[in-house]
């Protein structure tokens, strides 16, 4: 009975931090995973565990090229989503989420397959609305720093509900606020791992603007549960749909928060802040609550400590090569 529920997923960018806890679940559940990925940002080390298992393949390339497989579920992950990352090349950030989604949604349309975007919440850009919901259209600067990032994405949804209004095909947009947890990239520039990594190495904590801007943080297992409901619903169920923690906290609070928990001496000091970079972020999660029957379990409480722990490992094992 297994084996006649058993399905083919292709999770683009799997090797990254959403997308390895994504194959996990998903080989859990019983289905077939191909994981595609560049390693451009996505990490060997995220899904090493999975090398021995058999429903498990690792294809190493690059969205922007058409990809032919037979599958029965696509979830498109691949894309920087860290400022750090996606600034570094900003033209390959716009090719990855256009052109991207263009190869795996024409990859749906040949093999009938369900198909779900891995959207944002910057998309709404720098909002005028709080919290965010999926009804608002968003202030976005469509030609700054940051842009390749937030209008890529925006695109990347245009064509997802094209396809869908031309095609008939099968889409899912899920728009992904803040997540942290473990495997996220050490380098990758975002608040949570930059706090984490600064105060275990004892330097100095770099909050930019007062420290006043918000955030709202959900721990990667919830959101693995908020992408695989999404892609379980009904068909008439297209999104987009916002997935994160409603819980708001400033930077600042975070940081604090993040001294404490791993008892460092660090300080804190102040940078002026990035451009375009938003003051307030909080998703509206009513239309999940009420169509996927999901809510945000794990408070910063909790996941905070588990995220400490894994860079605490990554350190160790970095302190203990260079001793050899």
């Amino acid at each position: 009975m297994k084996d006649l529920l058993r399905k083919r997923v292709l999770v683009t960018g799997g090797a990254g931090f959403v997308g390895s806890h994504l194959c996990d679940r998903l080989l859990e559940q019983g289905h077939d995973v191909i994981c595609v990925d560049n390693f451009f940002t996505g990490r060997k080390a995220n899904i090493a565990h999975l090398a021995g298992d058999p429903f498990f393949e690792v294809i190493r390339h690059d969205v922007c090229l058409p990809l032919y497989v037979e599958v029965d579920e696509i979830y498109n992950l691949a894309c920087p989503a860290s400022p750090v990352h996606y600034q570094h090349d900003p033209v390959q950030t716009t090719k990855t989420s256009v052109h991207g989604a263009i190869n795996m949604l024409g990859l749906a349309k040949r093999t009938g397959a369900r198909i779900l975007q891995a959207s944002t919440s910057e998309v709404y850009g720098d909002p005028e609305i709080h919290p965010q919901p999926e009804s608002y259209w968003g202030r976005v600067n469509p030609i700054g720093r940051r842009s390749c990032y937030d209008e890529g994405k925006r695109c990347a949804e245009t064509l997802f509900f094209d396809y869908r209004r031309q095609y008939g095909l099968p889409i899912k947009v899920a728009r992904i606020f803040n997540t942290y947890g473990p495997r996220m990239h050490p380098q990758d520039g975002r608040v949570v791992s930059n706090f984490i990594m600064q105060a275990l190495s004892a330097e100095p904590i770099t909050l930019y603007g007062n420290g006043q801007q918000t955030r709202s943080f959900c721990y990667v297992d919830d959101l693995v549960d908020g992408l695989i409901r999404l892609m379980a619903s009904p068909d008439e169920v297209t999104g987009p749909i916002n997935l994160g923690n409603p819980n708001e906290f400033t930077i600042r609070e975070l940081a604090e928060r993040v001294i404490a928990q791993t008892s460092s001496e660090s300080e804190i000091c102040f940078e002026p802040l990035p451009e375009d970079d938003p003051r307030q972020r909080q998703p509206d999660v009513a239309h999940a609550q009420k169509i996927l029957g999901w809510n945000a379990t794990t408070e910063l409480a909790e996941g905070l400590p588990k995220t400490i722990d894994y860079f605490q490992s990554l350190l160790e094992q970095s302190q203990s090569k260079a001793t050899l």
